[in-house]
């Protein structure tokens, strides 16, 4: 806890906290000085109820039982994802509401639950959203993403999160001395990037072309730049071209400016053949269909983003089979790819202050997630960083 009783000194009242049923209760002496006037037994954290129905709350801080940590949120980002979610009131598998909301994270340890040897009160770290079970079928078919009992973890948007025992074990990452921890908490979201060009097989040489510019869209682009991978970029807005060029985009097709979005895009590859790999992340039937268009015979495309829940596509039969076409689709991360996001970010290879466009505080998110619904064309923004504790100066 961030909090001893032998920081108390003299008490005037006592303050008892309880855990969740079956845990035993803990009671703090509240005292004249500093420290005990400064505790807090409520925070504010952002809770989504349903549909664009996102609130800021008091709840109760969470204490760490056997095995968990408590986390002071120092560094929490806006996601694609968590706008999709905020849109729909829904995940398909993470989330139902009412929820604590938000999942890209970084911050400092306050509390180290029994059992804990690896972190210690003020360590700097990332906790990832996920951590798999690796007994079941899918984790022992290397496919932890797609485990039977993935534990997911939301409530980035507060003051303070718990990390469960799976993820204190598996998923969470000591952050090195010097680096921001708003960058650290791009290792999320990157982590599922990663997997998804290691999936599509993209090598040193090759052209890819991502279809999108939101924050997945250019990290997709960055990623693939720093492999040695030939980027080409589609986008909408004309806005978005320049973040293409600067993520790595070597050729960018802005769609309202080209007759025929796939030629155009075919004519800047080898032969007008079409490139070795396709990223959608989009998430339209429209996108879905011209990235099958846009991929060369032999290549791969990847159906990253997610369209909503029956959504369905008509796709070329003839084309896929006598093009021997691979089509994939990408979900989440796993530990290793988590690993592999996280040295990027740290080594300072991925470009992180320039992906993060505006810094916020916590009580400025429902109005950032409304703003985000109706962002017009003049927006620049890629991802915000929510700093709980204050955005410093």
């Amino acid at each position: 806890m961030w909090l001893r009783l032998s920081d108390a000194g003299p008490a005037t009242a006592i303050v008892c906290l309880w855990k969740d049923l079956g845990r035993p209760k803990r009671c703090i002496g509240q005292a004249r000085n500093e420290k005990i006037e400064g505790m807090k037994a409520e925070m504010t954290a952002a809770v989504l109820y349903g549909k664009e129905d996102l609130r800021l709350e008091r709840v109760a801080v969470p204490l760490a039982g056997p095995g968990e940590l408590v986390v002071q949120v120092r560094a929490a980002l806006t996601c694609g994802t968590d706008l999709k979610v905020y849109r729909r009131g829904y995940h398909a598998t993470m989330l139902k509401p009412p929820m604590p909301f938000g999942h890209e994270l970084a911050g400092v340890v306050a509390e180290v639950g029994a059992g804990v040897t690896v972190f210690r009160e003020g360590d700097s770290v990332v906790a990832l959203n996920s951590a798999p079970c690796d007994i079941c079928f899918f984790c022992k078919h290397g496919q932890q993403n797609l485990c039977e009992d993935l534990l997911f973890n939301n409530g980035a948007y507060a003051e303070f999160i718990l990390i469960p025992a799976r993820i204190v074990e598996k998923n969470t990452l000591l952050i090195p001395d010097g680096v921001p921890l708003e960058h650290a908490a791009l290792t999320e979201p990157l982590a599922c990037v990663v997997r998804g060009l290691e999936e599509s097989g993209a090598h040193a040489g090759d052209t890819m072309v991502v279809i999108g510019a939101g924050p997945i869209g250019l990290m997709f682009m960055h990623v693939a730049q720093l492999a040695g991978v030939n980027v080409i970029a589609v986008v909408k807005r004309e806005n978005q071209i320049a973040a293409a060029k600067l993520f790595g985009a070597s050729q960018v097709v802005q769609i309202g400016s080209v007759e025929n979005v796939v030629a155009a895009t075919r004519a800047l590859t080898s032969g007008c053949q079409g490139a070795d790999v396709v990223i959608e992340a989009v998430a339209t039937t429209a996108t879905w269909e011209w990235a099958v268009d846009m991929v060369r015979k032999g290549g791969v495309v990847n159906f990253f983003g997610g369209p909503p829940s029956g959504t369905k596509v008509l796709l070329d039969t003839n084309r896929l089979h006598y093009g021997d076409i691979t089509l994939k689709a990408s979900f989440h991360h796993t530990p290793a790819t988590c690993r592999t996001a996280f040295d990027l970010v740290t080594s300072g290879r991925f470009k992180c202050a320039e992906y993060i466009t505006s810094r916020a505080g916590l009580d400025e998110v429902p109005r950032i997630f409304a703003r985000m619904m109706s962002r017009n064309g003049g927006s620049r923004d890629i991802k915000t960083a929510v700093f709980p504790g204050g955005v410093p100066r």
